[in-house]
């Protein structure tokens, strides 16, 4: 590393501009992943609390969809008889406390314990997520007005979220009298099917997982698929631009390298010591990137949909370095294949 951490002081512009970029792509990476995984939260939150192993839409014709699906219930009364399967309305609607202003929410109602205790007991009774309940200005024992029917809020749930709109749990038979949808429910969530294609074939339904499930709302499948993308094309950039500015900069060191080869230097202690230059930059540009995240996320709140964790910072991070080496590794493939004499000569 003698050499490395030479170069690093006497070409402090240099290797500032390259920490700078790599500060930038991390910062970009970082955010973007944390942007990605608030955005995912407030589209599926609620539905990743199903407990069933397979989700019933009714059969359209076309892809499932909660926005399309309606059981009737002759479709439900089909599935329990060959299963054990809850039935789940889910719409939205608009809610409003003592004539204020109204709020957009989602409305899940529930007759089994698919959610677990986010479900509403008893009938004119409803369990405000805490989003919702925020948006109200609600507490438990205040009354909410959705659509022509007034309900008395029992409690306050979790963090619950539906197609970027905070949920509101009530029993089925409440949300089959307060949405104008129509349909027995939604969707049906079962659980052990012995054959899910008959049962299919005689409610005429079509199945698929609760993962599988999430790709049938539309926002969440949009907006999931082109920030991947963007994350992916930023990780992809960051070990292209790493990995030509090691380039040009083995191609500058030519001089050196061939006189450190022609003194006995091996290859591999060379390689160690590009590397970890490369990292000392690597860490330093990331770690910067990775705080102003931390710094940025933690100030905005929740005026934006994003999750600050691991998964959005130091895994990010890591896959960073990663990359980042590899690209610095595909460029210094010169030090395995270039001759001291030749290298020596071309200088001159």
């Amino acid at each position: 590393m003698f050499v490395a951490l030479r170069d690093l002081r006497a070409a402090r512009g240099r290797f500032a501009l390259i920490t700078l970029v790599v500060v930038m792509v991390a910062l970009l990476v970082s955010f973007l992943s944390g942007l990605t995984s608030g955005l995912a939260h407030q589209n599926i939150s609620a539905l990743r609390k199903m407990s069933g192993d397979t989700v019933v839409f009714a059969d359209s014709g076309t892809a499932p969809s909660f926005d399309s699906s309606a059981l009737t219930p002759d479709q439900v009364r089909t599935w329990q008889r060959a299963a054990h399967a809850d039935p789940v309305g889910i719409s939205h609607a608009q809610a409003t406390r003592d004539g204020g202003p109204p709020a957009q929410v989602a409305l899940f109602g529930t007759a089994g314990p698919t959610f677990g205790n986010r479900t509403a007991t008893a009938p004119g009774s409803v369990v405000l997520s805490a989003p919702a309940a925020r948006d109200l200005s609600a507490t438990a024992g205040d009354r909410i007005a959705l659509g022509n029917t007034t309900f008395t809020v029992t409690a306050i749930g979790g963090d619950d979220w539906y197609a970027h709109s905070p949920v509101v749990w009530m029993t089925l038979a409440d949300w089959q009298s307060a949405t104008p949808r129509g349909g027995a429910a939604t969707i049906l969530v079962a659980s052990q099917v012995p054959d899910a294609g008959a049962v299919n074939a005689a409610a005429h339904t079509t199945t698929t997982s609760p993962s599988g499930a999430l790709q049938a709302i539309g926002s969440y499948r949009a907006e999931n698929g082109s920030l991947t993308l963007m994350t992916i094309l930023l990780y992809a950039i960051s070990a292209l631009v790493i990995g030509a500015f090691f380039t040009v900069w083995t191609i500058q060191r030519t001089p050196d390298i061939a006189t450190l080869k022609a003194l006995g230097a091996t290859t591999g202690s060379l390689v160690a010591d590009a590397l970890g230059q490369a990292l000392i930059v690597l860490l330093t540009g990331v770690g910067i990137g990775l705080a102003i995240t931390a710094l940025a996320g933690a100030a905005l709140g929740t005026t934006v949909p994003f999750v600050l964790s691991a998964a959005t910072t130091l895994a990010p991070g890591a896959a960073l370095i990663g990359l980042g080496l590899l690209g610095a590794g595909v460029a210094l493939r010169f030090l395995a294949t270039a001759d001291p004499l030749t290298a020596l000569n071309q200088t001159r």
